[in-house]
């Protein structure tokens, strides 16, 4: 289609059928990274895999490229990687596997369509995972579970499917099964097809694809014996026991097909990727702030998920990563913010995989686009073509740890304002403020301690002002109102304060323990405490 010539409502919505746009979830240390390269890798995206911490003469994750996350081998910040597979097209947006960078993650699933949750076979459903199933179910995601790590030690395939439904409280229905226990892998058996079993063969070090061998079940029986006929037997119990496939269920969030498979050596990756391409939800009209929805057809609409600076040593930018909702977006194309009604140019646009970039021409529905140097954008935002469009604001997730900020070299104050505002735009850490302490000290908001880590390591390599951090002994934060600030201060607490979210003026009561903010609702019943999302209460 050339440049000239208008995409037509039926050709956006078929270029919207061939997106896929999903996200990996999971606990750290699951096997996020390792799974996010080895579906690049079976998707011929990259030629070899790359280990998290790049040990042994293997490179780094091309989805990791901060330095602090080549440091400690996790995934801090998001990044968008895009593949084709299929004659799809696969947006994969990478999401931190550390626990303490859940807001940047609840972010990223408003932009997807679908997750995949990643399952540990020896410790089950961990923490992060279930906090991260409950966001996706808030957000009506629906998952595709695989279960991970199948060639090491772990627990039993039917134990793990028992706790997926008693405690996410949503139905496990098996397109695989593998062959063997835990630590035992000796294929796999797609619930379709249960006439022949797939055999892989490790590649050293799982730096490229496995080697797939198909048997016919006569030969599974015969060379496996009793593990081939027990995976058979477990797979009919749990099928006939089920409701069975069925999309729309999935889509509803009531049932969740689940894999087996190993990421680090490829096995079972791409019977998952293809399970993406089949079952996952292409683009579809998103849901309006002021009611109704944008149909996916209908002019580019687009909404800014993620903030980031200086992904390129280079080059001191700034990207926007937009998720297209509806229409196509077009390099150099005149957009409006819908909170400002400013136009808004988008002469720099890119793909960005890990931290390689391509510049791109022309977007469809599901597709993420890098904006550079778009300092006027922030989280949340809306841009739109043609008719108005506005999306819900995404919201904060409930700050845990608190600390004020204070720069190191007062001479240096206006790089520390810079910084600390940057910081707030991309969503690194919230920033509160206080008439008590002033702008030259901001409060700190963060979910987990590491976010301070990044704070102070960008604010000293990429702003040039080292700073301190002196530590508030809050960790309980409710959303109240001028009244419930004023009762708060007068009721003088020994840990407890009101500050405003500098973001959006919201005014955030401070506690330091649920015992002191249940003493203070008890004395005073009437006042304004309303919880934040994935408040640990």
């Amino acid at each position: 289609m050339s440049s000239d010539q208008p995409a037509t409502a039926t050709q956006v919505l078929q270029e919207a059928d061939r997106r896929r746009t999903f996200a990996v979830i999971s606990h750290p240390d699951a096997g996020k990274s390792t799974l996010t390269e080895a579906l690049a890798l079976h998707a011929q995206a990259i030629t070899s895999a790359g280990a998290v911490h790049g040990k042994g003469g293997r490179k780094g994750v091309t989805s990791d490229w901060m330095e602090l996350e080549k440091e400690r081998g996790i995934s801090v910040t998001s990044a968008a990687l895009q593949f084709g597979h299929r004659d799809h097209v696969m947006n994969l947006v990478d999401t931190p596997g550390h626990a303490d960078f859940s807001e940047d993650t609840y972010r990223v699933l408003a932009a997807v369509d679908c997750a995949i949750m990643l399952v540990d076979a020896a410790k089950g459903l961990e923490e992060q995972t279930r906090k991260l199933f409950s966001v996706c179910r808030h957000r009506g995601v629906p998952v595709i579970t695989f279960i991970n790590k199948w060639d090491r030690r772990g627990r039993e395939s039917l134990d793990l499917l028992d706790d997926i439904e008693n405690v996410l409280g949503i139905t496990p229905v098996p397109m695989v099964w593998p062959v063997g226990n835990a630590g035992n892998l000796r294929g796999l058996v797609q619930a379709a097809d249960t006439e022949q079993m797939l055999r892989f063969t490790r590649v050293p070090g799982g730096t490229h694809k496995a080697v797939e061998e198909r048997l016919t079940a006569d030969q599974a029986a015969e060379q496996e014996g009793a593990l081939w006929e027990t995976a058979l037997e477990e797979l009919e119990l749990v099928l006939s026991s089920g409701p069975g496939w069925d999309e729309q269920a999935f889509r509803d969030g009531k049932i969740t097909p689940v894999f087996f498979g190993a990421a680090l050596t490829n096995i079972g990756v791409g019977l998952l990727l293809d399970a993406v391409v089949d079952l996952a939800p292409e683009p579809a009209p998103r849901p309006l702030a002021k009611g109704g929805t944008r149909p996916v057809e209908s002019d580019f609409s687009g909404l800014v998920f993620k903030i980031q600076a200086n992904m390129d040593p280079a080059h001191r930018d700034r990207i926007a990563f937009v998720r297209v909702c509806s229409g196509v977006f077009e390099r150099g194309m005149n957009v409006t913010r819908a909170a400002s009604g400013r136009a808004f140019a988008t002469k720099y646009a890119h793909t960005v995989f890990g931290a390689e970039r391509t510049v791109v021409d022309t977007s469809y529905p599901g597709d993420v686009v890098g904006l550079i140097n778009a300092t006027a954008l922030r989280v949340g935002d809306t841009l739109y073509a043609g008719k108005k469009a506005e999306f819900p604001p995404l919201p904060a997730f409930a700050p845990e740890h608190f600390a004020v900020a204070r720069p190191k070299d007062i001479s240096r104050s206006k790089q520390f304002r810079k910084g600390i505002s940057q910081l707030d735009e991309e969503g690194v850490v919230q920033v509160l403020t206080s008439d008590r302490r002033g702008d030259q000290a901001p409060v700190l908001a963060a979910v987990g301690p590491m976010q301070f880590d990044v704070v102070l390591h960008r604010m000293e390599h990429e702003f040039s002002s080292p700073i301190a951090l002196d530590y508030l002994p809050y960790n309980i934060a409710r959303v109240t109102d001028a009244e419930g600030a004023a009762t708060l201060h007068r009721s003088r607490l020994v840990t407890g304060e009101a500050l405003t979210r500098r973001s959006d003026d919201v005014l955030l009561a401070l506690f330091g323990d649920k015992w002191q903010m249940n003493s203070f609702v008890r004395s005073n019943p009437d006042v304004k405490l309303e919880a934040l999302i994935a408040t640990a209460d």
